[in-house]
Formats: C-alpha cells, sequence, structure tokens
C-alpha cells in the first residue's frame, strides 16, 4: 500500500500553523480513552501508518521539524516496520532505552511556544501531568485542538449499531441492583453524583451490549450520568431499538443526545459534587464541568471486576465451548500442516469460523494472533495479505486468540510444535511453563497485590538471564471486553489486592526476534482458600481448558510438583470437554493430554 503518511503529516504542520500550535501531540485513543476505539477516533494510526486490526498503543507528538511516535516494547518491532517512509519515528515508552514522552516535548518546545491536544482524547489525568510540567517551564497548553477535523476529510463517522439486551439471567444482577451499589460507592468518596465515561463501565451498569462500535468487545459509545434521582444516558437515538427502550424505561433512563453531555455538565447545580474518575474522563469534558468535580472512581471499577457465582458459572461454560472450538482447530491444523498449503491468514479464518459456529459466539474478543517461528516473536502480530507466510518446515506456532460469548470472554494463548522443534525451543518452553504453572498454583493472602506475585512467572526465565517486559497478567470483563481493570499482575507497581471474583490472565513468554515466540496463557480466578490464624489466603483457580503441547516439555528441569499440576490440569481438561466431543475429536483430545511423566 503506498504510503501517503507524509501528506497527512504536511496537513498538520499547515493547521498547526494556522492555530499557534508549535508542538501537537497526538493520542491514540477516544472521548472514553478505549483501548480500541471505533474507526472515528483511530487517527493517530491513519496520520503515523502504524496501524493493526487489534490497535496499537502508541502516541505521537509532531513539531515543525520532527515526527515521532511512542509505543512499549510489545509494538517495538511491528512499529520500526511500519513507521518506515512515514516521516515518523519510534520511541519507546519503556524497557532500557525508554524515554518519556513528556519530558521529551518539554525539553524540546521553548518558553512562550504552545503545546495543542484534543481534549476529547486525552484523560484529565494525563492532561494535568502534561500541564504542569509544561507550566514549569512557561509552555502554553492548548487542550481545544481537533486535529483531525482540520485534517482528515474523509474521517469514518460515529457508529450507530444498535444495543441488545445481557440476559440479567446470565449477569446474575438487575441493573437497580447495580445502580444501589454504584452508588453507595459514590457516597462513600462524598460525592453525589457520578458521570461514567468509560464505555465498559456504562455496559455492565445498564445491562446492555452492541457489536460493531468498538471491534471485538460489545460494547457502545454513550455516557451515563447517575444521581439519587436521575438517570440518563446520552446515546444517538438510532441505537435504541423498542426492547432496549423497553429495558431503559423499566429502569427509569433518560435519554439524551450523545453530543449533549457537555452542555448538562456545564449546567449541573452547584450543589453537585460529581464523581470523576480521572483516568477515564476526557479533559475536553472536564473543561466544561459547571459543579464541584471529586475524583475518583476506582471503587466503580472494582464492582465491575468482581464476577459473581453466576457469572463464573457461566463463564465456565463458555470457556467448555471455547475448548471444544480449539480442539477441532488444532485437530485441523495438525491435518493441513502436511499439505503445505497452511497459512497464518487461513489459519486465522479458520479459527475464526471455528468459535463463531457457536451461537453464542458473538465475535472474537480480539484479531487473533497466530506466529510462525519469527512472527511469534513480535508480541502483537498480526497475519495481514503482506505479511502472511505459510507454516511449514519445523518450528513453534503462537496462536493468541479468544471469544466474546454471551456466557462471558475468553483469551488464550498456545505455542504448538509443528514438525521437530529444536532442543532450544524445548527448554525455553518450559522455562516459561515453570513459571506459568509457579503463578498457576500460589496461595497468598488476602490483600496481596499482582506486583508482588509477578516475578513467580519470570524467575525461570530470569535465571537464565531471559525475560519478556509485557504484564504477566490482566483483568478480563464479563462479555464486556478482553482487557479489564483494576487489578493486573505486572512489574508495575498497581495498588489494586487481587480479591474473590476477579479474574484474571496467567501469560508468560519469552521473544527471541527472528527465531520464534513463545506464550503460554489461561485465565483464572481469584477464590478463597483458607482461613488460618493468619487470616484469610486466597488462590487462583485455572478456568479455561485446553490442553499444553506435550512435545514441548522437558521433564528434566521440572520437578514432581509442576508434573503433578500438569497432568491434573489435562485431566480436568479432558473430563470436562470429552462429552461434548465427537468420537475422534475425543481421541484427539485423550492423546494430547495423556500423563506426563519423566
Amino acid at each position: 500500500m503506498e504510503k501517503k503518511n507524509l501528506e497527512y503529516l504536511a496537513r498538520l504542520r499547515k493547521a498547526m500553523t494556522e492555530h499557534g500550535i508549535d508542538t501537537c501531540i497526538i493520542s491514540g485513543t477516544d472521548p472514553h480513552q478505549s483501548e480500541l476505539p471505533p474507526a472515528h477516533w483511530r487517527g493517530r494510526e491513519w496520520l503515523t501508518g502504524f496501524w493493526s486490526e487489534n490497535g496499537t498503543n502508541g502516541t505521537a507528538v509532531v513539531t515543525a521539524d520532527k515526527a515521532l511516535c511512542w509505543t512499549d516494547s510489545r509494538f517495538f518491532i511491528q512499529a520500526t516496520d511500519q513507521l518506515q517512509g512515514t516521516g515518523f519515528s519510534m520511541m519507546k515508552e519503556d524497557g532500557p532505552d525508554a524515554v518519556n514522552l513528556i519530558d521529551w516535548v518539554t525539553e524540546n518546545t521553548n518558553a512562550g511556544q504552545t503545546v495543542g491536544i484534543d481534549g476529547m482524547t486525552f484523560s484529565v489525568s494525563y492532561a494535568q501531568r502534561l500541564q504542569q510540567e509544561l507550566n514549569d517551564n512557561n509552555i502554553k497548553l492548548n487542550t481545544d485542538f481537533p486535529l483531525f477535523d482540520y485534517i482528515y476529510p474523509d474521517r469514518p463517522a460515529r457508529p450507530l449499531n444498535k444495543l441488545f439486551i445481557h440476559d440479567e439471567a446470565i449477569v446474575g444482577e438487575t441493573v437497580d441492583s447495580k445502580m444501589k451499589r454504584l452508588m453507595a460507592e459514590v457516597k462513600g468518596e462524598l460525592a453525589n453524583a457520578i458521570l461514567l465515561s468509560s464505555l465498559d463501565d456504562i455496559a455492565w451498569a445498564t445491562n446492555l451490549r452492541a457489536a460493531g462500535d468498538i471491534a471485538y468487545s460489545p460494547m457502545f459509545l454513550a455516557y451515563l450520568y447517575i444521581d439519587d434521582d436521575k438517570r440518563v444516558l446520552f446515546i444517538d437515538e438510532e441505537k435504541i431499538g423498542k426492547e432496549v427502550k423497553a429495558h431503559l424505561d423499566k429502569y427509569n433512563f433518560e435519554i439524551h443526545p450523545y453530543d449533549k453531555v457537555i452542555d448538562f455538565v456545564a449546567q449541573l447545580p452547584k450543589t453537585t459534587r460529581l464523581l470523576l474518575d480521572p483516568e477515564k474522563t476526557a479533559r475536553g469534558v472536564y473543561d466544561h464541568v459547571g459543579c464541584t468535580p471529586v475524583f475518583g472512581g476506582s471503587g466503580v471499577a472494582k464492582l465491575k471486576s468482581i464476577k459473581n457465582q453466576t457469572m463464573l458459572a457461566n463463564l465456565a461454560i463458555a470457556m467448555e465451548k471455547d475448548g471444544v472450538a480449539l480442539t477441532k482447530f488444532f485437530m485441523w491444523v495438525e491435518k493441513e500442516y502436511p499439505t503445505g498449503t497452511l497459512t497464518e491468514v487461513s489459519a486465522g479464518k479458520k479459527l475464526r469460523d471455528f468459535r463463531l459456529a457457536d451461537k453464542s459466539c458473538v465475535d472474537e474478543s480480539f484479531a487473533p494472533i497466530l506466529g510462525w517461528n519469527a512472527h511469534g516473536a513480535i508480541v502483537h502480530y498480526e497475519a495481514t495479505a503482506e505479511t502472511d507466510v505459510t507454516i511449514e518446515g519445523n518450528g513453534l506456532l503462537l496462536v493468541d486468540s479468544g471469544g466474546q460469548y454471551t456466557f462471558g470472554t475468553t483469551d488464550i494463548t498456545r505455542t504448538v510444535a509443528l514438525g521437530t522443534p529444536t532442543p532450544e525451543m524445548i527448554h525455553d518452553f518450559t522455562l516459561v511453563m515453570k513459571g506459568h504453572i509457579a503463578l498457576a498454583k500460589v496461595k497468598y493472602p488476602e490483600g496481596t497485590r499482582g506486583a508482588q506475585l509477578d516475578v513467580l512467572a519470570r524467575q525461570y526465565l530470569w535465571d537464565e538471564g531471559k525475560a519478556y517486559y509485557h504484564g504477566t497478567g490482566h483483568g478480563v470483563g464479563f462479555f464486556i471486553n478482553c482487557h479489564e481493570g483494576p487489578q493486573s499482575i505486572r512489574l508495575n507497581e498497581n495498588p489494586t489486592p487481587l480479591q474473590p471474583g476477579m479474574v484474571t490472565s496467567n501469560e508468560p513468554g519469552l521473544y527471541l526476534e527472528g527465531k520464534y515466540g513463545i506464550r503460554c496463557e489461561n485465565l483464572v480466578a481469584t477464590v478463597p482458600w483458607k482461613e488460618t490464624e493468619f487470616g484469610k489466603f486466597l488462590e487462583f483457580r485455572t478456568m479455561t481448558l485446553f490442553p499444553f503441547d506435550l512435545t514441548l516439555f522437558d521433564t528434566s528441569i521440572m520437578n514432581d510438583d509442576e508434573i503433578a499440576w500438569l497432568n491434573s490440569y489435562h485431566e480436568e481438561v479432558r473430563n470436562r470437554l470429552t462429552p461434548l466431543l465427537s468420537p475422534e475429536e475425543a481421541a484427539w483430545l485423550a492423546e494430547k493430554t495423556k500423563p506426563l511423566s519423566r
């Protein structure tokens, strides 16, 4: 595809000159701080050419003579390749050579000059950090520079997909119950009203979903205001059909146009103490708040992150359905591989077909990552017509995928050998799995944070001077989004403790550029273990149901407990999935889950 990004960059610099902007910072998100925004707000990808179907984490900076794009270690290889010839250069936001974006902007913008941002696509907290640094250096900040209105004439429109109701029998809780608990959190933070901007929070609170607004996540574009007397949903009315209108009427929601949220918050009574999450609320909204803002909202995210017993029981059903689809898929891979016709793209399409054959699967939970050998070392690799390769010869196939089932969201990564793996591959895979098992088995006291457990997954790699730089675990939503806070398991400190009902990934990995990648991922639920004189203890219950490749384990570096854990897990996989499979599929699964021994 011909690069037009130099033309786009010239348009931006012209607009900057016309509006008195010396340095422009371009976000990669939308007014709701979405991880994967609708096409309408994916302007940074359009501008830079650093793009993927799954979205890319990146923030761009443009001055009169420089154009840079910051991203994290998951995208270093991809960004380096895609930014060639666009006028942009990659900057690392993590790892040993990381450069802080705000520091760079401050050092490369002169006193008296102006930095411009579109305040609707930056959170309050980010904009405040930026403004503090700029103020300290006598640099102005313009938060009302909607650059893509000026330079992107064929910008896609906002999506208008219809909403549907997420069955409360599956959710296990009514909207009224959620509103009551939500307002208790609001008052606990000394506020009397709340504006929800985050789309996953709004979908959770309303028990509503939509297909198509946000790729791979059944959320919808809206804002939600709540106080003791009023519930207001700001949404394009074209999105609401009769059934959803009846649902909203039942729970006493007013419906206001999506674009009227700024007018609404500007006119709130002065006595209103409006709770805003500064990480999720756009600076462009906050700038118009006419009442007393109260920063907080972590309690709301925690409500959403803790799944009730009905949800966990239904998630177990989703895992069984996913395990069946994966069994069919990997059987198909093994049959196609010897023919020499199997490619990354064709495999991805087939995997989607197997998942969506189940009527309860609305979509994939992200575009599948299928990387053969060297492509597996690109953490967020996306196979396209340009990058597609035939899966042939010997090596490792990394498959990271998931489904959006009405019963819950799945996310799983398996690394499998095709042909004959090298001793190095087997050794590295076993190191990754030793870390995976250590985390899966851990018992921990109530109040433990993910950062306190993260080293368990990395220790065996570190012992050999090897490492990965992405997080070990992220929260997962319930038929909402694949990546959910507030909990995580990663090196960075996160004050949120792991609590019963939270669902988190367990996904250590290892990536050797130009050779192969390994990642082994299950989803785990935090559940009570036991109470002793030292307090309450918790553990992880593994939810995902699919075997790991037995041919990639080096039992000589495994201890008996690790082997026992793997055999126990495989026994559960076999027992849960076999009744749902054909005889041929059941026989294949029995072979893949036979006991591992020295």
